[in-house]
């Protein structure tokens, strides 16, 4: 999700449910300890619960980097062992870790040492062509006995050569059996299911044999998905907003932003899905890409966009 989940990305997610934790696309240890860190870690505090991630390979490196992300008020510091992409690999970050557990136990360990949130692991089923559970299970085995008590696994394997990242997320087949057997081995370890997932139908059918779901793409193309979590994973009784209502919210968000030299057209990407497969959603997702209109406009635009799928708002 990088470059997709950032801060609007997430307060806007935050305005569709209270309660569903969201997190930070994966920022490197390096660029914190050698970039704009308000930059990388800003963020509302609307967005309570909201885990950084991680993603690095050095333990020192990473301590430094999650103690920061404590202070930032993080709840959650979580190391990214599951992106393919070939420009995380080339600094030793992502799921070539898989390869390495003692290296993540490591770095969990230092992590751990360093903060008092909880540290957490994403991480894929296994690389390129290995599909022996043995990889994956001895893969948690050494990174829970360093103290990570959450496991968040996408379930397909991670190809490191000759996929593209996007390929990885649907050529390797899902294999949602191998997180169950997981959870079944170490019954202690919270495992969060990840891959495929885009509708409530399977999100509580697999529920039935994991601790929770993470939705990436689905959410992000379709945020509406988001609006029954409340009340389907939490019992939250209290009634979601409706679209109207994250809409006039964000613009008041969108101007308060706009007011700190934030562009429009950083916080209405994110906007497009909203009304994903609902009749007018065609005209809202083509106001809010008008590139002409972003330049010029103020937040009205997002009234505008309203106006074209909900008449009477």
């Amino acid at each position: 999700m990088m470059d997709w989940t950032d801060r609007h990305c997430r307060y806007f997610l935050r305005l569709i449910s209270r309660r569903v934790r969201l997190y930070t696309e994966m920022i490197t240890a390096p660029a914190l300890m050698h970039g704009d860190v308000p930059r990388h870690l800003d963020f509302d505090p609307a967005e309570h619960p909201v885990a950084l991630q991680l993603g690095g390979s050095d333990p020192r490196a990473l301590a430094d980097a999650a103690r920061l992300g404590a202070r930032w008020g993080y709840d959650e510091i979580n190391l990214n062992c599951g992106c393919p992409s070939e420009r995380v690999q080339t600094g030793s970050f992502g799921a070539c870790l898989m390869a390495e557990p003692a290296l993540v136990a490591d770095c969990v360990r230092a992590m751990r040492n360093a903060v008092t949130v909880p540290v957490t692991v994403k991480h894929r089923i296994g690389l390129d062509h290995e599909e022996g559970y043995a990889f994956v299970r001895d893969f948690v085995g050494a990174v829970a006995e360093a103290g990570c008590g959450v496991f968040i696994v996408h379930a397909r394997n991670a190809v490191l050569k000759g996929l593209s990242p996007k390929e990885n997320r649907e050529i390797p087949p899902l294999r949602y059996a191998v997180v169950h057997q997981l959870k079944r081995d170490f019954p202690g370890s919270t495992f969060v299911l990840n891959g495929g997932l885009a509708d409530w139908d399977g999100i509580e059918r697999e529920l039935a044999g994991v601790d929770g779901i993470m939705l990436g793409r689905a959410a992000y193309h379709d945020p509406w998905l988001l609006a029954e979590a409340d009340g389907r994973i939490f019992g939250d009784p209290a009634p979601a907003r409706s679209r109207a209502e994250v809409m006039s919210a964000l613009a008041e968000y969108a101007t308060r932003q706009m007011a700190s030299g934030v562009a429009l057209r950083s916080i209405a990407r994110h906007v497009l899905g909203l009304y994903h497969g609902v009749a007018g959603g065609r005209r809202f997702r083509r106001i809010l890409s008008d590139a002409a209109r972003l330049h010029d406009a103020d937040a009205s635009l997002f009234d505008d966009a309203l106006r074209a799928v909900e008449p009477r708002s």
